[in-house]
């Protein structure tokens, strides 16, 4: 069987670059997962930026090429890799669309305006191409375990959710609530299979270089089994952060008969239990259970446009759809506006 062909829009970080972070998990970019891929073979990127292209055809011994349309011409890829800025997705979406590119690896945020964001996922929802949104989360071995924690019921209904976000020391909290707040709110509605509803927020305005901004609102669950308003319906709170020398990108839900944290580099798992200090109270215990890895997140996610290919009635894992939710998430938080590009590159 010949190999699946993939090419790649936008050849910065997360197209090829941070595949030399020798801390980082391999693969952890998509040239990285599809060279690693034994159905795939990369066969071709564009960049408008010169430099880019030349570091890209030097790692990957690929053509590369500085007009978009041409390259799909030449190439006929099966996959497309969007890892471009957000402002640019809708325009490549519609691209592949018209030079019938079977399946789309779309970069998140989605887009960079609910309009845009609307017409991907109408765009995918015609199935042509299909589109996979890069919420990478949902690809990921230890929030797969997590959410089948949160499944089996043994930790009971979740009572509440809790996000914290600080992915900058001075970086604006709109900037982290755009880039990175992404992935979080996508990970909160994957694991508990619901849509989040923005309230309220307080603090630092999002603006701002330092201090911390908390977002308040509801979690609605969308399964249809689900009749009970109580059960339907989870508070959370979203707290984003600047002002901090670390990073943090955690979730923590607290449930009726226990509590599950997860994040980069955290995995924890408590059950209630007798209490050890008191009597006719009962206390957490942690369970022990860890997650070492390999996540898979970047495999796995090309793994499953493998299967979109092969199968074209096959609804991926991280869909258009999902990535117009976290947009429209985004969009509801108050004096919420569009980060913009800071250079006229098309990669990310």
């Amino acid at each position: 069987m010949n190999k699946i062909k993939a090419a790649i829009i936008g050849l910065g970080r997360i197209a090829s670059i941070l595949e030399e972070d020798t801390l980082r998990e391999k693969p952890c970019t998509h040239a990285g997962a599809i060279a690693a891929n034994e159905d795939c073979v990369l066969a071709a990127g564009f960049d408008i930026d010169e430099e880019r292209r030349e570091l890209f055809s030097k790692k990957w011994n690929v053509p590369v090429f500085n007009n978009a349309a041409e390259m799909l011409t030449a190439c006929k890829p099966q996959i497309l890799v969007i890892a471009t800025h957000p402002d640019s997705h809708y325009e490549y979406c519609s691209l592949a669309a018209k030079m019938n590119v079977p399946v789309v690896i779309c970069e998140k945020p989605l887009a960079d305006t609910i309009g845009k964001a609307k017409k991907i996922a109408k765009l995918s929802s015609n199935g042509k191409p299909v589109i996979i949104t890069n919420h990478e989360r949902r690809y990921s071995e230890d929030y797969i375990r997590a959410k089948a924690i949160l499944e089996e019921g043994k930790l009971g209904q979740i009572a509440a959710v809790r996000a914290a976000l600080y992915m900058g020391k001075t970086a604006r909290l709109i900037d982290q609530f755009w880039h990175d707040g992404t992935h979080l709110a996508d990970a909160i509605m994957f694991l508990t299979s619901g849509a989040l509803k923005h309230r309220r927020s307080w603090g630092t305005k999002l603006t701002s270089r330092g201090g911390t901004a908390w977002l308040e609102g509801k979690i609605r669950k969308l399964s249809a089994e689900v009749t009970e308003v109580r059960k339907n319906s989870i508070p959370f709170i979203f707290e984003i952060g600047a002002g901090r020398d670390h990073l943090v990108f955690e979730i923590e839900f607290s449930c009726e008969k226990g509590r599950l944290r997860i994040g980069n580099g955290v995995f924890e798992v408590l059950e209630s239990v007798p209490s050890p200090y008191a009597e006719k109270f009962r206390s957490l215990h942690n369970t022990g259970e860890i997650f070492t890895g390999p996540t898979g997140y970047f495999a796995n996610m090309v793994k499953d446009a493998v299967a979109c290919v092969k199968d074209p009635n096959r609804q991926p894992v991280s869909a258009a759809a999902d990535g117009l939710k976290v947009i429209k998430y985004l969009n509801s938080v108050k004096k919420w506006r569009p980060i913009k590009a800071r250079h006229s590159r098309a990669d990310k």
